[in-house]
């Protein structure tokens, strides 16, 4: 996904930034929570970006949540790439 992100064109990359956001911040607000923290807003910081920001979300609500279920994470990042 990650190497597909880098060859979209500018303007399709930013058409879909929103919807990549939505599920960078979800899981911020999951890790939030299974810390006892309140949820603050990942910021923006572009496309160039986001796929990192996704990466160390994915890897920081593992860290936190070592039950979770990998399924449903693979079918939220798996609805992000049939975006792409």
């Amino acid at each position: 996904m990650v190497e597909r992100w880098h060859q979209l064109p500018l303007d399709h990359a930013l058409s879909r930034m929103p919807s990549v956001r939505v599920l960078v911040q979800s899981l911020a607000d999951r890790v939030a929570g299974a810390r006892g923290l309140e949820s603050r807003q990942v910021p923006d910081l572009g496309p160039a970006v986001v796929m990192d920001q996704l990466a160390v979300m994915v890897h920081d609500l593992f860290v936190t949540e070592p039950d979770a279920d990998p399924g449903v994470v693979a079918e939220a990042l798996a609805g992000i790439r049939r975006l792409l």
